[in-house]
């Protein structure tokens, strides 16, 4: 069965005062991938930019770059998309995931490219400083000989049993120690932590960036803009390549996901990022997601 959905992904930033110029970079516009096709796309900024640009970045996601160097004293950035996502078949690797360990450490060429970079410590993921807590955290799943596949679907519900969904606990620059401390965070916590545990053991994981379908509580209606950006994993596998899965939610593989981009962690898919220049001035943040289904 294939899905259509329609999201709209829009960032608002109001300034306090005038601003002279601005730059921003925007990983907000989804990628086509083995299961998903993307249909249309397409970013926009407001006020009109005076210069543009767009690029692919060494993971393969879509960038756009906006530069507004004139007056203004607020910036828009609106993605707009149309994609089609396949039925996730449930996938199964059962080559034992201290095989894999082997062979992402014996990896060479572009094998080595393509995965080694997503084994080792990254800027939001420090597997050094936490080790022991993240192989930890990975032992009460893990046993001799379980299969790697079955090893990201024990960690998936560990987490999404034993840690509690939390809004107001963490922000960006929340450590990954304060997470597993006080086990509680959201869903980009519980995708580093995931990826940490797996790479404690010498296993790839990504960090992957999208939205997901949500639901209206029973009797209400859907409120459009009211969903959120949201963040899951991915764990390479010889056998089955990039297994997705979701430790806030629970499954493995995901369900009712879009796939904007993926990095070694959420620093890689920031979804807009920039620079202003101009006096000292508060500034608003406004961010809104739509995820529609719309066949």
């Amino acid at each position: 069965m294939t899905r259509r959905y329609r999201v709209v992904h829009r960032t608002e930033y109001r300034y306090g005062a005038m601003m002279t110029d601005g730059y921003s970079v925007a990983v907000v516009s989804p990628r086509s991938t083995g299961l998903q096709t993307v249909v249309s796309a397409d970013v926009t900024s407001d006020p009109e930019p005076d210069e543009r640009d767009e690029r692919v970045d060494q993971w393969g996601n879509h960038i756009v770059q906006f530069g507004v160097h004139r007056p203004h004293d607020h910036s828009t950035i609106e993605s707009v998309s149309v994609v089609e996502v396949d039925t996730v078949m449930h996938p199964d690797d059962p080559t034992p995931w201290e095989d894999v360990a082997a062979i992402i450490a014996a990896a060479q060429g572009d094998q080595a490219i393509g995965v080694r970079p997503f084994a080792s410590s990254s800027p939001f993921v420090d597997v050094g400083s936490n080790l022991t807590a993240l192989r930890a955290l990975a032992a009460t799943v893990v046993t001799a000989d379980m299969s790697v596949v079955d090893v990201a679907r024990g960690l998936c519900s560990t987490i999404f049993e034993g840690f509690e969904f939390d809004p107001g606990f963490s922000e960006v620059s929340t450590p990954l120690a304060d997470v597993l401390a006080e086990r509680r965070g959201v869903c980009q916590d519980f995708a580093h932590l995931a990826i940490g545990a797996l790479r404690s053991l010498g296993l790839a994981a990504r960090y992957v960036s999208g939205y997901i379908e949500t639901d209206p509580p029973p009797g209400e209606e859907r409120l459009i803009g009211a969903d959120a950006s949201h963040a899951w994993c991915s764990i390479w596998t010889p056998g089955a390549g990039w297994v997705d899965f979701d430790p806030t939610n629970g499954h493995l593989p995901v369900e009712r996901h879009v796939t904007v981009a993926w990095g070694r962690d959420y620093a890689d898919v920031v979804p807009v990022r920039g620079v202003v220049i101009g006096p000292n001035a508060d500034q608003d943040l406004v961010v809104s997601v739509d995820v529609a289904r719309v066949g």
